[in-house]
């Protein structure tokens, strides 16, 4: 039996982090793994009260945390937010209620969307946030669209399209793809490869070296990056919103990361990966390798740790608490905010 791999480290100087982050690299390092914390006890807590029976479904984002964290310190406020799936961080991160969003989990009657929306799929006005579809990559030609409409008003916000793998192969992919280029829009398509489209393995739905390369034929840059390096992933974002935003036009980023638990808590993984595919996966666990670096900085240790985790797990809580003493939505508020008040006046022709 061969002994499992060990943690890749991040390696950076203090030069070097300011150089690819900026003087204010220690801060924001540190925000990052705090709220990678956040995340990490959030996905251990949300899935353990589905198998309880208390939510009905839950989406976890374990492994692809450094993506999302990178996204949030990358983009103002007044950038967009199209998610795929697991990017529910990138709204919390940017300032959407931890309670709301719980509200949201537990479908209750303080739910902004009174729980008619499907479980994962959030919206957040307040943070440029649009609610994601369980079709596959529709994501994609709506956030061009949008971010062509930026361009028409000369708006100098900048919209972030967040897909997997497997919608690489989807119609709305190379749709998007073709017209951000054509439109010059100022859009990043970011996607999050976590090598696997559900069940299926990267490879078996698409025969391309890399999904990076998919944007050259369109007409944009691709870049494949570390996406289990939170520090690749910030400075390359950084770069590609920069560019969107002075008129350079869209990128295509491929973030390789692995997924580190179930495609959902309805998935059984086991039915389908390599036995050794977690011990791969946890040699390139993007939080362990930020806590590695914060260590090695002086900025953090076992007390500070405990801390910061300390108080993700009680913010958790206390959300869990308020959500679940919420009642349930009213029956007659199926129909509320989806017709308009009768005001009199004929309906159109």
């Amino acid at each position: 039996m061969t002994d499992p791999p060990a943690l890749v480290p991040l390696d950076y100087s203090r030069d070097t982090l300011a150089e690819l982050l900026g003087p204010d690299w220690n801060d924001s390092l540190v925000r990052a793994f705090r709220w990678m914390t956040l995340a990490r006890v959030l996905d251990g807590r949300m899935l353990a009260l589905q198998r309880q029976g208390r939510i009905g479904f839950y989406g976890p984002a374990t492994g692809q945390e450094a993506v999302s964290v990178g996204a949030a310190l990358s983009i103002g406020p007044d950038d967009w937010v199209f998610p795929g799936l697991r990017e529910q961080l990138v709204a919390l991160a940017r300032g959407h209620s931890l309670t709301t969003y719980m509200h949201h989990l537990f479908a209750d009657d303080l739910d902004p969307a009174r729980g008619r929306q499907m479980p994962c799929h959030p919206s957040a006005r307040e943070v440029r946030y649009v609610s994601m579809s369980s079709v596959i990559g529709t994501q994609v030609s709506q956030a061009v669209g949008l971010a062509y409409a930026l361009r028409y008003r000369k708006d100098p916000s900048v919209a972030l399209a967040f897909f997997g793998d497997g919608a690489s192969s989807a119609n709305d992919f190379h749709a998007g793809a073709n017209f951000a280029a054509v439109w010059n829009a100022p859009i990043v398509l970011c996607c999050t490869n976590n090598q696997w489209a559900i069940s299926v393995p990267v490879e078996r739905q698409t025969a391309t070296a890399t999904l990076a390369e998919k944007g050259v034929a369109y007409g944009l840059p691709g870049e494949r990056v570390d996406g289990t390096d939170i520090v690749a992933v910030t400075n390359r974002l950084r770069a590609a919103v920069a560019r969107a935003r002075s008129g350079g036009g869209p990128s295509l980023l491929e973030f390789v990361v692995f997924r580190m638990t179930p495609h959902s808590s309805s998935d059984d993984p086991t039915r389908y990966q390599s036995a050794d595919w977690m011990a791969r996966a946890r040699a390139r666990d993007p939080y362990l390798r930020l806590e590695g670096l914060l260590r090695t900085l002086g900025l953090a240790d076992d007390a500070s740790i405990s801390t910061w985790r300390e108080e993700s797990d009680a913010s958790v809580r206390a959300a869990i608490a308020v959500a679940e003493a919420a009642p349930g939505p009213a029956p007659e508020s199926l129909s509320t905010d989806v017709f308009a008040p009768n005001d009199g006046r004929p309906a159109p022709s």
